[in-house]
């Protein structure tokens, strides 16, 4: 094909086939569209990754809290934000979810401990050391507690997809794990009656004897 001249004039000013083609490595017009902002649970871990890695937009904003865990709204985007907070030894979150959000834990500094159970069952606790690095993604209703159990501060990032709007408490999955397993082993645990008296009948013992079932 000819370049789209008239009568010896080229208004697109381009003299050869491969010109009017372009290289698509040369013409960012011709690349896929970049994401402005993230959009997937993968585009938010990246976020977190590359947050934790600019330790300089950080670093200086953080501070501690001798009564509680210290916070602090790090960056807003459409759809999400960042969150930075600080744990000395001993603060905890308490047991939570975090409503219809998603969420996106990454440990900066220190370490972290996470209980966490499906559907908030002691029996299914599981317990999580978290150190720098570390990622953890929390889908919506997720139970889950994070604690500093180490001698040292911790440092964590949080981003929230969507932004935050409820933090609902819940009971301590290692709580109910303590209050339900005496009583559970109770209920195992035939008690024997006091020295010269006879067990009573059961309600279940029928007149002539036999159990019922």
């Amino acid at each position: 094909m000819n370049s789209p001249a008239v009568n010896g004039y080229n208004p697109t000013g381009l003299d050869s086939d491969v010109q009017i083609a372009g290289d698509p490595l040369a013409l960012p017009h011709l690349l896929p569209a970049v994401p402005e902002h993230p959009a997937t649970v993968a585009d938010f871990a990246g976020l977190a990754r590359e947050i934790a890695a600019d330790r300089d937009s950080w670093s200086p904003v953080v501070r501690y809290d001798a009564a509680s865990r210290w916070y602090h709204r790090l960056r807003t985007g459409p759809g999400y934000e960042v969150w930075l907070l600080s744990w000395l030894p001993g603060q905890g979150s308490g047991a939570h979810d975090h409503g219809p959000s998603s969420g996106v834990l990454t440990v900066l500094d220190g370490e972290l401990t996470e209980h966490s159970g499906a559907n908030g069952h002691p029996g299914t606790a599981a317990r999580r050391s978290l150190r720098p690095g570390a990622q953890r993604v929390i889908a919506p209703g997720h139970v889950h507690e994070v604690v500093n159990d180490a001698l040292v501060p911790a440092v964590s990032l949080h981003v929230y997809f969507p932004g935050l709007t409820e933090m609902p408490m819940r009971p301590s999955a290692a709580a109910r794990a303590r209050t339900c397993a005496p009583a559970a082993a109770l209920r195992g645990t035939p008690v024997a009656p006091p020295a010269g008296r006879q067990p009573r009948p059961s309600p279940a013992t029928t007149l002539n004897g036999s159990a019922s079932g």
